[in-house]
């Protein structure tokens, strides 16, 4: 195969693409696309198959219906100048603040009620809005200590929000090891550029569990919450752990005594205070949501609502991530910050309203059509690619339930090279940037796991419907410290924890449970 063929056959392409305008190489990308036309096709596959092969290897892996699958990372970098990665970490914290107050508002005196920014019913009716936490303020006032917010480029390539992530979003692991991978795949593509670092990550997350931790304790004990082996982001909480020099613990590992928790180690008994769960809210507290769940901790609410423990983040944090709430964010940035969002949403009709509704029954065959409460890409309907069935079956559920549907424009999110078996071509891709929240400062991650649609013309970039992912390199401005190759730091388990021997889930009962907690909480996994 001859060295152009690579690039052979890109485009036209509609809408926005980041290496190309028209014909022409974009100024950033250009060292990029000079190095793989040198390296040409053969050797780009080699490398290509390498970095593939040592993922599957390393168990970088993504759970799909109960079957592990080697999470794809394309060898093409997705590069963002450090004027629009500013634009991005604005507009994110602006964001995470708007929702840190929103949360505590819609949870405390409710004055967003009253003054008519937000309809209560809007809150209220949200299958993720948990009176049981009503009132309990956290000790450092953060509900929201990590965030996952997903953007596109739209067809001028500027940054809009396509939803909010602040239950338990992930994907974090991914930014990490897609980095360590691919600067060893292409060490002088990756020397000739000076590249913001992303191993601090799981060093910013811990720094901000311990401030979080209950008043009185200078030492806390943090843990990482799992649902354990069975979950599809299995891989996420054991990196993390690891990371931060913490315990990965499954439910049956704590228990509550006196409004406290504490955890089972060789020792004996020890105290726990902060938690970083990784378990939805409904499988969290068997005393408070589901009464069968054994994947949580009898008593953890009550724990927390004494202010023995901190939760993070906070349950009922999912009102926040409902699609709904999220055409009225614009509004809650003015009220809360008296400011103007730095990033725009994607324009939105809220189904339940008469005259939208109205609007999008006679526009379905044109619009996008999301569930408010769907994550993973699962039941949005695209208009122009369904079929008349699909679309009378659709125009059923909007009349039986209108509240449950919002309706977006079919946005061409931009594209980025992509090397596939044609060669290397234009394929969709979003953006999860992800913030941590201290209590001081909102600090966002440079760079963030980009998700790639890899078959031709798919919009959803789903991992759960073949997609796959990018390292993300976030151009370093002159004073801003750069990627030096980077691994992630290991840390020495603490002596004396028990370790869970195997699956968490050894009886028919907790195997059918499983299946539920991996429908429920599709929030985790590279899928969300």
């Amino acid at each position: 195969m001859d060295t152009p063929e690579l690039f052979d056959g890109y485009g036209p392409v509609a809408g926005f693409d980041e290496m190309f305008e028209k014909s022409e190489v974009r100024e950033n990308y250009g060292t990029i696309h000079e190095s793989f036309l040198k390296m040409g096709a053969e050797e780009i596959r080699l490398r290509a198959d390498s970095l593939a092969s040592s993922y599957l290897e390393q168990g970088v892996t993504f759970g799909v219906a109960g079957e592990e699958r080697p999470f794809p990372l394309d060898i093409v970098p997705r590069l963002i100048e450090s004027e629009d990665w500013q634009h991005v970490e604005r507009g994110v914290r602006q964001r995470v603040l708007a929702l840190e107050r929103f949360l505590a508002d819609a949870y405390g005196p409710g004055e967003l009620f009253a003054d008519g920014v937000v309809p209560r019913d809007t809150v209220m009716t949200s299958p993720h809005y948990h009176r049981v936490v009503a009132g309990l303020e956290p000790p450092n006032g953060v509900r929201v200590h990590v965030a996952g917010v997903d953007l596109i480029r739209d067809g001028n390539g500027d940054f809009r929000v396509l939803e909010d992530n602040v239950r338990v979003p992930s994907g974090v692991s991914y930014v990490m090891t897609n980095r360590r991978a691919l600067s060893a795949a292409l060490p002088e593509v990756f020397a000739d550029h000076r590249i913001r670092p992303v191993a601090q990550y799981s060093q910013a997350l811990l720094a901000a569990l311990r401030k979080a931790a209950p008043a009185g304790v200078s030492d806390p004990t943090v843990v990482v919450l799992t649902p354990g082996v069975y979950n599809s982001a299995y891989f996420e909480h054991t990196l993390l752990a690891r990371t931060m020099g913490v315990e990965l613990v499954e439910g049956r590992d704590l228990v509550c005594r006196s409004g406290r928790v504490m955890m089972r180690t060789t020792n004996g008994l020890e105290p726990v205070h902060v938690i970083y769960r990784r378990i939805d809210d409904e499988f969290l507290d068997p005393v408070q949501f589901r009464a069968d769940s054994a994947l949580g901790v009898p008593g953890i609410i009550n724990a927390a609502r004494a202010g023995h423990v901190t939760i993070a983040n906070a349950v009922g944090n999912g009102v926040a991530d409902d699609k709904l709430l999220y055409t009225y964010v614009p509004d809650l940035i003015r009220y809360y910050l008296s400011e103007e969002p730095i990033l725009r949403n994607v324009d939105t009709w809220r189904v339940g309203e008469p005259e939208q509704r109205e609007e999008v029954l006679d526009r379905l065959d044109e619009l996008v059509l999301k569930p408010v409460d769907g994550s993973g890409g699962k039941g949005i309907v695209i208009g122009p690619a369904a079929s008349k069935d699909e679309l009378d079956e659709l125009r059923g559920k909007i009349l039986d339930d209108p509240r449950a549907w919002i309706a977006q424009p079919v946005i061409s999110l931009s594209t980025v090279p992509t090397l596939v078996e044609d060669g290397i071509r234009p394929r969709h891709v979003d953006l999860r940037p992800f913030a941590v929240h201290d209590g001081d400062d909102v600090w966002v991650l440079p760079g963030g796991l980009t998700r790639v649609a890899l078959p031709e013309g798919e919009l959803i970039v789903n991992s759960s419907r073949g997609g796959g992912s990018k390292d993300t390199w976030v151009l370093a401005g002159l004073s801003e410290p750069e990627d030096a190759g980077e691994t992630a730091p290991t840390a020495t388990p603490i002596a004396g924890i028990t370790q869970s021997a195997g699956p968490a889930f050894d009886s028919d009962t907790r195997g059918v449970q499983v299946q539920e907690q991996e429908q429920q909480q599709q929030q985790e996994g590279p899928s969300c």
